[in-house]
């Protein structure tokens, strides 16, 4: 495979260092601040349990009238010491400071107002906010604790991927909620759970706002030419093999932003137009011309 030369530059943010620590803590503590308003003035007040401990905190405190706060510490604590036991000492400090500095926040911004007591909106916009939080604490490459350790462990002994444990749990909680509350509120459950979900994924995976494109061409040189000079990005060749032919050829690799797709258009039909191009939607580019790594 051949490649433009870049230019190497070190990360906003390195790797590891104190810099790194700071950010890393403070995502997670902010995104713990935003999943505790989240739980508060939606799943809370609204009874949508949609799995995890604050599922079952949820389902605590309308069966006993338990605090919440109180019942994520009572879980979280003891999974964090079961998960350093069976998943080893290096299991990290940040899952610890999840556990608890989540609780601490919930139990802080209990008092606030209710935006709504419609519970589809609640499980929308409680959704939204617990994604977002949720997505910040991983990027700060932490957790919260609670049944993602159970998950892991249940990974570690029976095998099963971490997704299917993840299901498996959050499954049992919404069981769980429509014995305690209602099936109304555990569908509504469901909708908190599916919105949480793609909220993470997006900030995992980023918006899709960026392009790349493979070219096949019988004047890759030519185009190559025209994207480096016209549209000023640079571009990997790949070498390939044609299916049918099976004679060596290159294929022309480009990551685009999305107004620049009708111009690369343009550039590949005007050098050739009968060549094939394939674009698809790439989630997250990083390096040079597209965002840095922080």
């Amino acid at each position: 495979m051949a490649a433009t030369k870049t230019r190497g530059r070190p990360p906003l943010i390195p790797l590891n260092g104190p810099l790194r620590h700071l950010a890393d803590t403070t995502m997670i503590m902010v995104g713990s601040l935003i999943t505790a308003l989240a739980f508060n003035l939606f799943m809370l007040p609204n009874r949508i349990a949609s799995g995890g401990v604050s599922g079952l905190s949820i389902l605590a405190e309308s069966w006993f009238g338990a605090e919440p706060a109180f019942t994520q510490w009572a879980l979280n604590i003891p999974l964090f010491i079961l998960g350093v036991l069976i998943l080893g000492r290096n299991y990290g400090l940040r899952s610890l400071l999840g556990s608890i500095v989540l609780p601490l926040f919930i139990y802080l911004t209990k008092d606030g107002p209710v935006p709504t007591a419609n519970p589809l909106l609640a499980s929308i916009y409680g959704g939204i906010g617990v994604g977002l939080g949720l997505g910040l604490v991983f990027r700060g490459r932490g957790s919260t604790g609670g049944l993602t350790i159970l998950a892991q462990i249940i990974q570690k002994v029976t095998g099963f991927s971490f997704s299917l444990s993840v299901v498996l749990l959050d499954g049992t909680v919404i069981t769980l909620a429509a014995f305690v509350l209602g099936m109304e509120q555990a569908m509504y459950a469901l909708i908190g759970l599916f919105v949480t979900g793609r909220v993470i994924d997006a900030l995992e995976v980023g918006f899709s706002y960026t392009k790349v494109a493979y070219i096949i061409s019988d004047h890759t040189e030519a185009i190559s030419e025209a994207i480096l000079h016209d549209l000023n990005r640079g571009l990997t060749k790949l070498d390939a093999h044609g299916g049918y032919t099976g004679d060596n050829r290159t294929i022309l690799m480009v990551a685009v932003g999305q107004n620049e797709t009708a111009r690369l258009k343009v550039i590949v039909r005007s050098v050739d137009p009968g060549a094939f191009v394939i674009i698809s939607d790439a989630h997250e580019v990083l390096g040079e011309g597209f965002k840095r790594e922080a």
